[in-house]
């Protein structure tokens, strides 16, 4: 969602105050070492996101302070404050989903993904047990009310990607905005809604209760080639062209940990979980986080390198949502990412 009507939710005149001058204060344009390692800052939004759960990994098991690095990450409310921090020299890098690099591409801007996180976006779109015991095609959701986490977020263009194939317009259908779980969940529950298009951990819980019926899943390679037609890459960490050029060793420093973060989410059980991952992140029930943890394991990349076809299949589904289509047209994928980094990464790891 890269602005409020595309992927990432881009603002060229988003203005973050106080928030953003703090962590301006703390970053200069360039990584500066602090007790022989070199200070980079990443700014990411929604960080407990088990989209960009590989970077707390690398962060919580020591793996950037390995390579070298004293990593600062900065979360915001929103992914377009996590870029504009980056577009401001606030940050050296953000943790943000792959389409953004083509929106900013459009726009005039050279941002490259140097490892993916994920290849998956880890949205579900499902109806109710209750009020849609009935189901049987995405076209009986006319005229019904479908919970989405909020206008031009990535739930809402799943949820509108998918109904455009059954040629349901946006104005036939109500969408509710839902921005957090509890209220996704008690929504859904109490029947205020009749669909939801969401992630995790919302969807397991809803699962688990047996009040949901599940209709679209990218928590998994197979559906998410079903939903979007080909490989759909997700979280990625993403620097300047300027940067990257600039600060070669540094990125693949930081790849280097992401890989090894990745490669560790592989086989990481329970108790690896649970000892790892702040607690916050649990919001109280572990279990459904663990649970929701298993669903989502095959959505994060093996090895942090980019899918042949998913900039081509990014590409497709922004066109089709974007209201710069034609500036999309210009963009050179190639451009927007690179496996330089993820490949030795993955030699050194094995992953």
């Amino acid at each position: 969602m890269w602005n409020r009507r595309g992927w990432c939710r881009l603002s060229a005149s988003a203005l973050l105050g106080g928030s953003l001058s703090s962590v301006r204060a703390q970053a200069s344009p360039a990584p500066a070492g602090r007790q022989g390692a070199a200070r980079v800052v990443v700014a990411v939004d929604n960080k407990a996101s088990f989209c960009y759960l590989p970077l707390t990994i690398a962060e919580r098991l020591g793996y950037f302070s390995a390579e070298g690095l004293d990593v600062q990450i900065r979360e915001f409310a929103e992914a377009n404050q996590s870029v504009q921090a980056v577009l401001s020299g606030a940050a050296h890098l953000y943790s943000g989903g792959y389409s953004s690099t083509i929106g900013l591409q459009a726009r005039g801007h050279s941002y490259q993904s140097i490892v993916l996180q994920g290849r998956a976006p880890q949205i579900v779109l499902g109806v109710s047990q209750n009020t849609m015991g009935y189901y049987r095609q995405l076209r009986d959701l006319r005229g019904k009310k479908i919970g989405i986490m909020g206008p031009g977020s990535t739930s809402h263009r799943v949820a509108r990607l998918l109904l455009a194939r059954a040629r349901l317009g946006a104005q036939e259908v109500q969408y509710i905005s839902l921005p957090n779980a509890a209220s996704a969940i008690g929504a859904f529950r109490g029947g205020q809604i009749d669909a939801i298009c969401y992630s995790d951990p919302v969807i397991t819980a809803l699962e688990q209760g047996g009040a949901l019926r599940v209709v679209a899943d990218t928590r998994t390679v197979r559906g998410n080639a079903e939903v979007f037609g080909g490989p759909m890459p997700a979280g990625s960490l993403i620097a300047s062209a300027e940067f990257i050029g600039s600060y070669p060793r540094l990125c693949q420093a930081m790849t280097d940990a992401m890989v090894h973060a990745l490669k560790w989410l592989q086989t990481a059980g329970p108790s690896d979980i649970i000892k790892t991952v702040p607690e916050r992140y649990f919001q109280g029930d572990r279990a459904l986080y663990l649970a929701a943890f298993s669903r989502a394991r095959e959505a994060w990349a093996p090895d942090g390198v980019m899918p042949d076809r998913g900039p081509d299949t990014a590409a497709r589904v922004l066109a089709q949502f974007d209201d710069t289509a034609q500036r999309l047209q210009r963009v050179d994928l190639a451009r927007t990412f690179t496996n330089e980094f993820a490949r030795k990464a993955k030699a050194k790891y094995r992953a």
